[in-house]
């Protein structure tokens, strides 16, 4: 009797082989489907992810595009700073940077008055707060 034909509880050996195969066969196919459900749930939160953060840089770009502008700077520089735009007497050419270099002219400082920096102060900082709030939503 060779074993293809031997039997085991009225089953041949090669046919419970067979099924022993098959099981196997069954529970791996089983364990890669749900591991690569695993994956795709994974797959699709980072996706989720990166789209958050790209929208965040979006918004960041943004808000440094505001905070950029030239307009904005100079009230904020005239308003904290008391900074002014350079009168013409106070331009230079390339050809008298020589002369400028060495005799420095004394700088000049203007403070403006504490009446003008309130409105300024107030208006910007409304500005910020209403920008932060739509931010945080």
């Amino acid at each position: 009797m060779s074993l293809l034909d031997r039997r085991v509880r009225g089953f041949r050996l090669v046919d419970l082989v067979a099924l022993g195969l098959l099981v196997v066969l069954i529970l791996g196919v089983y364990l890669a489907k749900t591991i690569a459900g695993r994956e795709r749930a994974e797959i699709a939160r980072i996706e989720r992810q990166i789209a958050a953060e790209k929208a965040r840089i979006r918004l960041l770009q943004a808000e440094v595009s505001h905070l950029e502008q030239p307009s904005r700077i100079e009230r904020l520089s005239t308003a904290y700073l008391g900074l002014v735009p350079v009168s013409v007497k106070r331009e230079a050419s390339t050809d008298t940077l020589l002369d400028v270099a060495r005799n420095p002219a004394p700088p000049v400082v203007v403070v403006p008055p504490p009446a003008e920096v309130a409105p300024a102060v107030a208006e910007e900082t409304g500005a910020e707060i209403e920008a932060g709030g739509e931010e945080g939503q």
